[in-house]
């Protein structure tokens, strides 16, 4: 499964073939091959255990895959050389709390070989990007667990990385934590970097990334441009009557429907371009049509539907 951008013409910031990791008998990741071009904001989606963090893991070389192979920035994920141009913000982070958010920015500017006058500079300036400059000289043991998220975050874009990891980025963070994190993917998007993320909060995604991969029991069941996948999802509202009380409306041939009360019905369409020939079919039928509202379904009902069918099959 692929995520390309529109002119990137340099190799794939992520390429994974037949990636699989088992823990004895439990497999973990099964088979993924993957593809994401640079620049692209990506989600990485699915329930608990469907072995998103471990996908991660192995992208960063963290977790050694039991079979296939994986690259990212053109490099193999062994090559130790290519971790200083990426960056990663994990769920469960323990950082050093007696250090104060710019000791801190700058320890960790130290192990990415950062010179003394560049990780001071950069400290700040990510300080300030994340609203977090006037708690600069506070220890982290006094970060309310919202700033603590976005001083992690803070960490991950140190280096200027061509690539970044974030796994549950916006948890903990209030709405207008989330709203700042927000910006900041956007600026990472326009520099060219390119992020990949895994969030259980489907409304951030859908407000952030151009392209969404949905996993379950470690396999990939979906993916696309997230534009495309929620344009090819719809539901409509009907409210239609019998012209004869005694027959009853054939719903079979359209999919799902439900009936909604006062003769109205819900049904969930492949595509907008169905909705035509639902009113035809209806009015064949002798059916009495009313009103018809398309809907296009939102990222959360796409997610809901994908996780479904994948259960139903």
């Amino acid at each position: 499964m692929s995520a390309r951008g529109p002119t990137v013409a340099s190799a794939p910031a992520i390429r994974t073939h037949g990636l699989r990791k088992e823990y004895g008998r439990t497999v973990a990741v099964a088979g993924v091959d993957l593809e994401v071009e640079p620049g692209q904001v990506v989600g990485l989606l699915g329930p608990n255990g469907a072995g998103k963090t471990t996908l991660i893991k192995m992208l960063l070389g963290l977790v050694r895959p039991t079979a296939g192979e994986a690259f990212v920035l053109g490099r193999p994920v062994s090559d130790w050389r290519v971790r200083g141009r990426i960056g990663f913000l994990p769920e469960h982070f323990r950082f050093q709390d007696w250090l104060t958010g710019r000791e801190f920015l700058e320890a960790h500017g130290r192990l990415y070989g950062l010179p003394a006058q560049e990780r001071r500079e950069r400290a700040q300036e990510l300080l300030e990007m994340l609203g977090l400059a006037r708690h600069a000289e506070r220890p982290l043991r006094e970060f309310s667990k919202g700033m603590l998220q976005r001083v992690g975050l803070a960490q991950a874009l140190l280096c200027r990385p061509e690539l970044v990891f974030l796994d549950e980025p916006t948890s903990g963070l209030d709405p207008l934590g989330r709203l700042l994190v927000r910006d900041v993917l956007r600026q990472l998007r326009a520099g060219g970097t390119t992020v990949f993320l895994n969030s259980h909060l489907l409304s951030e995604v859908e407000l952030t990334c151009d392209w969404v991969a949905f996993m379950r029991r470690g396999q990939l069941v979906r993916a696309g441009p997230l534009a495309q996948l929620l344009s090819g999802a719809v539901e409509v509202q009907v409210r239609a009557q019998p012209r004869e009380p005694e027959t009853q409306i054939d719903w079979g041939e359209f999919g799902d429907a439900w009936p909604q009360g006062d003769g109205g019905w819900r049904l969930r369409l492949a595509s907008e371009e169905q909705v035509p020939d639902v009113v035809e079919k209806l009015v064949a039928q002798g059916v009495r049509v009313y009103a018809v509202e398309p809907r296009r379904l939102s990222l959360e009902e796409l997610f809901l539907q994908v996780m479904e069918g994948e259960e139903a099959g």
